[in-house]
Formats: C-alpha cells, sequence, structure tokens
C-alpha cells in the first residue's frame, strides 16, 4: 500500500484538495470519446447510474469504480486517484524499482536488456526518464553535452535536442514527427500535465543545420516502420523500435515502465553494432 495515504477515509466523494470523483469518472469518459450510453453498455449499467455518479448525485461502491476505470482503460496511478477521490484506500501499489518486491521485475529487465545485445535497449518510465540501458546504447551517445546526460536522463529530450543526438540523425524531421505523434497520442490517454510540458518544449526545438529530410518529409513514412537514421564514429545506422510492458502488471511503476528495443534495419548496421560492442570493455556491476 503506498505511504502517507490513510487506510480509511469519508465517504464525501472529494478529498480535501482534489475534484469530485463524479467530474473524474465524466473527465475520462470524455477522454476516450464515450458518451454515457456508451459507457453504460460497456459497463452493463444503467445510462441513468452513469449520470448520477457524474453529477454526484449517486456515489459510486469501491467495485464499481475499479469496474468503470477497467472499462475506460484508466492508468492506474489514475485508478488510485479515483478511488481517493471517492474516500476509499488506493488498491495499487507503488514499489521503487529498488525494493525487495521488485526484485524479480527488476532482473526481467536486465535479462531483456542484456539479451539485446549487440543492439542497443533501454528503459524508461512513463515520463521517458531513462531508467536501465544496455551496453550497446552508449556508444550511441557520442557527442552529447554532459547536461543532458546528468539524471535523469529524458530519452525524447536526448534525441532532439541540438545537443543531443539531433544533429547527428540524418531523417529528423521524420524522426521527429514520430516522437511528437507518439508523445500526443500518450497524452490524450493519460492527461499527463508533465508530458504537455515535454512536447511543448520538444516543440520549440530548432531543426538542427545539418538536418536533411530529401527522402522523406514529415509525416511521410516511405518504410514499413520510421526508421532511425543515426550517423556515428562507426558509420551510419539505421534502426527501428519495438516496445515491451508488463503485461499483467497491478504496480503503478511497472505499469509506467516500458522497454524500447533497437533492432538493424538493414545487415550494415546490424554488422557495425556487432563490432561496436566487441570492442568495448566487458561489462561489470548491476544495470537496473
Amino acid at each position: 500500500m503506498p505511504h502517507g495515504i490513510p487506510q480509511t477515509a469519508a465517504r464525501t466523494g472529494r478529498t480535501p484538495a482534489g475534484p469530485a470523483v463524479g467530474a473524474l469518472l465524466r473527465s475520462w469518459r470524455q477522454r476516450r470519446g464515450l458518451s454515457q450510453l456508451d459507457l453504460a453498455c460497456e459497463a452493463d449499467i444503467s445510462t441513468r447510474h452513469v449520470s448520477f455518479l457524474e453529477t454526484g448525485r449517486s456515489q459510486p461502491s469501491r467495485s464499481m469504480l475499479i469496474h468503470l476505470a477497467e472499462r475506460l482503460d484508466v492508468p492506474l496511478r489514475d485508478r488510485n486517484a479515483l478511488l481517493v477521490a471517492a474516500g476509499f484506500a488506493p488498491v495499487y501499489s507503488e514499489h521503487g524499482l529498488d525494493n525487495p518486491a521488485m526484485e524479480a521485475a527488476r532482473k526481467a529487465v536486465d535479462l531483456v536488456l542484456t539479451g539485446h545485445e549487440p543492439f542497443p535497449a533501454l528503459a524508461v518510465d512513463r515520463h521517458w526518464h531513462l531508467i536501465a540501458a544496455n551496453r550497446a546504447v552508449a556508444p550511441l551517445l557520442e557527442g552529447v553535452s554532459a547536461e543532458l546526460l546528468a539524471p535523469p536522463v529524458n530519452v525524447l529530450r536526448l534525441s532532439l535536442h541540438p545537443g543531443g543526438l539531433a544533429g547527428r540523425i540524418g531523417n529528423w524531421a521524420q524522426w521527429r514527427d514520430h516522437v511528437l505523434s507518439r508523445l500526443t497520442r500518450q497524452i490524450e490517454a493519460s492527461a499527463d500535465p508533465a508530458l504537455v510540458a515535454l512536447r511543448s518544449e520538444l516543440q520549440g526545438y530548432p531543426a538542427p543545420p545539418s538536418s536533411d529530410d530529401g527522402d522523406s518529409e514529415a509525416g511521410h513514412h516511405p518504410d514499413v516502420v520510421v526508421p532511425l537514421r543515426l550517423h556515428t564514429s562507426a558509420g551510419p545506422l539505421t534502426l527501428f523500435s519495438t516496445t515491451t510492458v508488463f503485461g499483467t502488471a497491478v504496480d503503478v511503476t511497472l505499469s509506467e515502465l516500458a522497454i524500447e528495443a533497437f533492432f538493424p534495419a538493414d545487415a550494415e548496421t546490424a554488422d557495425r553494432l556487432r563490432r561496436t560492442l566487441a570492442e568495448m570493455p566487458a561489462p561489470s556491476g548491476e544495470r537496473v
């Protein structure tokens, strides 16, 4: 159980400094593009009951609130907020990765990262802060400013900032469009104000002088997937990425952790990554 939150609370429908639970439910319903009738059908309850819950004429039970949150695909962190707003204790734990309860998860992350070598892979939290990375990531960061590498490292900022990778990304405009589109979808799903601020920051970055997107315009993707074309001292690399998440997480931290694994899009990139890793010192210490 998260610390600092009472196990019981008065059933007022409102926390001392928070919004009413009905307003939160309405906000999530509208964010999902559902009418009250749509939600009623999804949740197998009456439209009138949905209306009464949203206006505060009825207070949801704990089980009903969890049921509606599941139907609305509300993130675990925000499900806890709904429960607290309704006067209940949160039910989803939030452990730090250094907590003993997370040992199996840490080992799983480390196994995936290490197993993906010699190709780059990294783990990030919900705000795109770097949690862990395998050895293949370090060589890609040559020339990045020390300020951007100071914890907490934000990998989206790292890729588009003028002092980051931006000047070495051959398809910068295409990659920027991909990053911002993905971030926008995440904002639409979560309504996270920190992500809104991050998107605004990224949108303000200027194009690097060396950017050249002659083969593709932003928003037009001739490839099967959007590639990352990166110039490195080992030669040009063309990569594409996949995302892995914990599919059955009931802990807030785990539900928000994602592993971004990059794969070579051609044989030359694969060979260069293998040679680069082979020339690196042997690993030491733990990653996560």
